[in-house]
Order: structure tokens, then C-alpha cells, then sequence
């Protein structure tokens, strides 16, 4: 049945293109961030204050204008809501970094204060609509606060995937972490009844670090234990995958309160 939802049906197809999404908004934040301002303001250094924070300006910028444009759509509409969705996690690239290493909150820090703003983001969101379901968006002041928190994860994801990349895992260990932590989830789903909300949004966070720390992977230096690749190649090839899926993979909308995810 053709769903009527603002937002997607959540299916295996809207998970790789999440996952994709969010490695995406961590190569493409960083080379705005560092490796593009990093070079037109030499003050700064490489992804510096400047860099950071002028990244984050241009990203936050742009997701207003799409949160603006898909809240006032009147039905699901795939290029916008996965460019949204990238806007988000971009904004959320720069402005975790600018946080924890520009501002000085460190990764623990950030991590603590942004979990804290997602929580009360749901909290608040539970308190005014009565749930934080997906399948419950259908008004504007219920999607608002759908991308407030989304928001809000995409920035703990990067704090969080930085965090744990920087111990001794590594890019690759910590990328290997939280694969598993979501395929623990997924074992939730098919073999418990725990609530399909609370494994969503566990799911959705969870999403954005293993995005950072496979970005990071692909574009850090060999010394760091990344694979070094062009940021604006690996961009560009994320985005190529992207619209492929949205191209060829069936898009539609969730239906209101069937309370499913697929």
C-alpha cells in the first residue's frame, strides 16, 4: 500500500541509503571544512576555528532552507528528503568538530552534552505529540521536531565515531564496533518485541558514527590509519551510489500509525 507519510517507509533500502548518507556528510564536511577552508584560510589551519565554524555556517545554512522546503512539501519527496537528510549530516560533520576540538569540550564532552540534546529533543517531541514515531509525522510541528533531533543524533554520531576511532581501534575497529552494535539491534528486531520506536532511533544514531568512522577511514591519512583517498572523490562517489539507489530502489512514503518498521 502506498504510504502517505512525509518520510520514508523504513526499509532495508532506507538503511543503506542512511548509512551511505552519513559517511557521505563526513567527507563531504570535511573537505568543506579542512581540506577546502582549510586552504583559503591559512590562519585557521588545516579545519581549524575558521574552517569549522564557517563550514558549519554554510552546512546549517543549507539545511534551514531544506527543512524549510520539506516541511511545506505535501507529500514525500525522495531527492528532497535524502538531501536534507545530507544537509543534516554535513551540518552535523562540521559543527561536532567545531565543538570538540575548536570550543575544546574534547570527545567526551561533546558526546555527554549531545546525547543530552537528543534526549530532551525526544523528550520534548514525546511531550508535545504524545509519540516519537516515524509513522506518527503528519504536521508540520511534528516534523519539525523529527529534524531537530535528527539533527541533533547526526551531530552525537560524529562526536561519538570520532571518540571511539581515536582510541585503540581505530578507524577500522571502531567501524567494525558499531556494525556490530547495529547488527545487534537487528537481532533485537527479529527475535523480541522490543519496541520497534526505541530500536529506530537507537538504529538512526547508530547509523552516523559508523558513517563518520567509515569517512574517516576512507579519508585520512595512511599515518593515521586511513586509506587516504581524494575527500572530493570519495564525495563524489558516495553521491553517485546515493542517487543510483534513489534512481532504482522503489521510494515511497511510510503509512501514518501502522506502527511497522519494515
Amino acid at each position: 500500500m502506498e504510504g502517505t507519510g512525509k518520510v520514508p517507509a523504513v526499509t532495508f533500502a532506507f538503511w543503506v541509503t542512511k548509512i551511505l548518507a552519513t559517511t557521505l556528510g563526513e567527507t563531504g564536511g570535511d573537505a568543506v571544512s579542512m581540506s577546502w577552508l582549510g586552504e583559503t584560510t591559512p590562519s585557521a589551519g588545516s579545519g581549524g576555528l575558521n574552517g569549522y565554524l564557517v563550514g558549519t555556517m554554510i552546512f546549517g545554512l543549507l539545511l534551514i532552507v531544506l527543512v524549510w522546503l520539506q516541511v511545506r512539501a505535501r507529500r514525500f519527496r525522495p531527492w528532497l528528503y535524502w538531501a536534507t537528510i545530507i544537509a543534516s549530516t554535513t551540518a552535523g560533520t562540521t559543527l561536532a568538530d567545531f565543538a570538540t576540538r575548536s570550543i575544546g569540550l574534547g570527545y567526551a564532552g561533546g558526546s555527554i552534552l549531545l546525547l543530552g540534546l537528543v534526549l530532551a529533543s525526544l523528550f520534548t517531541w514525546y511531550r508535545a505529540i504524545g509519540t516519537v514515531d516515524v509513522n506518527a509525522i503528519d504536521n508540520a510541528r511534528a516534523e519539525t521536531f523529527y529534524w531537530v533531533t535528527i539533527t541533533f543524533s547526526q551531530t552525537l554520531g560524529t562526536a561519538l565515531g570520532d571518540w571511539v576511532a581515536d582510541s585503540a581501534l581505530g578507524y577500522s575497529g571502531a567501524a567494525l564496533l558499531f556494525g556490530a552494535a547495529l547488527a545487534g539491534l537487528c537481532a533485537l528486531y527479529l527475535v523480541t518485541q522490543t519496541s520497534r520506536v526505541l530500536l529506530f532511533w537507537a538504529a538512526f544514531i547508530l547509523t552516523r558514527p559508523l558513517g563518520a568512522t567509515v569517512g574517516d577511514f576512507l579519508d585520512k591519512p595512511a599515518a593515521k590509519g586511513g586509506l587516504e583517498f581524494s575527500r572530493p572523490l570519495a564525495t563524489a562517489c558516495l553521491v553517485a551510489a546515493i542517487s543510483l539507489l534513489i534512481l532504482f530502489v522503489p521510494q515511497r512514503a511510510g503509512a501514518h500509525g501502522d506502527g511497522k518498521v519494515e
